[in-house]
């Protein structure tokens, strides 16, 4: 927040170092997207830059929403999300083997990202609305069991395991911190902690060889492991200052494969070093 008499109120009441924080870190992104496309705006960085915008302006009008409004508005937008991810099951854009995406034509939604931060508020206002003295009952459990549950069912049908466990702790971490007793977290998850040889024979195969790669890279660098391989490479030769902008052989030479989302981090590095990499983390 601004204080000044000159700058009108609305602008004033603004998070201005939040913004520019946020703003810094995505036209930093945007550097980086035109160094992973070779030196060019087109495709990565033009699109990313629209969608920076377009968000921020977006984060700025929700913050001058009132607390009530959003209390009111969260119980129907929780449930046009999980009908989007219902959408999303049954005739969803297929990429890369998963079904993840809304094509609206000018821009491909995927609802699953929407769910993480819709699926902390739903449960914030259910344990708002939730008597005190019920918080120690399974009245506080099975309701927001069944709230997470079907979102993060419809997502790990996608299939994206990833996402649909994110959504899954975002849910447990909030019930938590309302003040769910432990033991409704650690029995539960000792048990899933004991299940864990059965779970992984039903996971699908990519699914399983991820987790093997997770836990040994080396043991396929040219098949499974060859990702982890080469990001880990390209963060390396970064050293402590990096190659130089635009100067990534890894990324460049098309060595580091999805150098421009699943290992951005990695082209940054290997050009701006482990300084730069460091900065950016510090800045998040």
């Amino acid at each position: 927040m601004i204080s000044s008499s000159i700058i009108p109120q609305p602008l004033a009441r603004l998070p201005w170092r939040l913004i520019f924080m946020v703003s810094g870190i995505g036209l930093f992104g945007l550097v980086n997207l035109y160094s992973a496309a070779g030196g060019s705006i087109q495709p990565w960085a033009m699109r990313q830059g629209m969608a920076l915008l377009m968000f921020l302006t977006l984060a700025i009008i929700i913050s001058n929403v009132r607390e009530a409004t959003i209390k009111q508005l969260i119980v129907p937008v929780y449930v046009i999300i999980v009908l989007m991810l219902v959408v999303t099951d049954l005739m969803g854009f297929v990429g890369k083997g998963a079904q993840r995406w809304l094509d609206l034509g000018f821009i491909r939604l995927q609802p699953s990202e929407f769910m993480k931060p819709a699926i902390a508020l739903m449960l914030a206002r259910f344990y708002e609305l939730l008597p005190a003295g019920e918080i120690t009952r399974f009245r506080a459990i099975w309701p927001a069991a069944m709230l997470i549950g079907v979102p993060a069912v419809l997502v790990i049908l996608q299939p994206d395991l990833g996402t649909g466990l994110m959504v899954t702790f975002a849910g447990i971490t909030v019930m938590f911190l309302a003040g769910v007793q432990l033991r409704w977290f650690l029995i539960p998850g000792a048990a899933l902690a004991a299940a864990i040889p059965v779970v992984y024979q039903f996971l699908h195969g990519y699914q399983r060889k991820r987790i093997d790669t997770f836990l040994d890279p080396e043991s396929d660098p040219l098949g499974s492991g060859y990702h982890i391989t080469q990001s880990k490479i390209a963060i390396g030769s970064g050293g402590f200052s990096g190659k130089g902008y635009l100067q990534g052989s890894q990324s460049h030479l098309q060595y580091l494969p999805e150098g421009h989302t699943d290992f951005a981090f990695a082209t940054l590095t290997e050009e701006w070093g482990m300084l730069g990499g460091t900065l950016v983390i510090l800045a998040y």
